[in-house]
């Protein structure tokens, strides 16, 4: 079984958009990325921590509908 790492902003970006997400765009004070119309922030840390990524990707979730589990999101 996977285990959560760090994980770097530039790979979490490429992951969103491997999922359908398009950006990121600029926006006032942090960039975002689309899906269906709908946002999701991108924090601007150079990398995030398991707390922080465990918390994006269950809005991830959320925007996608479904569940990503850990696998999945290792291999993305």
């Amino acid at each position: 079984m996977s285990r959560w790492t760090p994980c770097k902003r530039s790979d979490f970006i490429r992951k969103l958009r491997r999922l359908g997400f398009d950006g990121p765009f600029a926006g006032t004070r942090h960039q975002f990325t689309v899906l269906l119309q709908r946002r999701l922030t991108i924090p601007s840390n150079s990398e995030y921590s398991i707390p922080q990524l465990r918390m994006m990707v269950r809005e991830v979730e959320t925007l996608l509908g479904r569940e990503l589990s850990t696998e999945e999101w290792a291999g993305i």
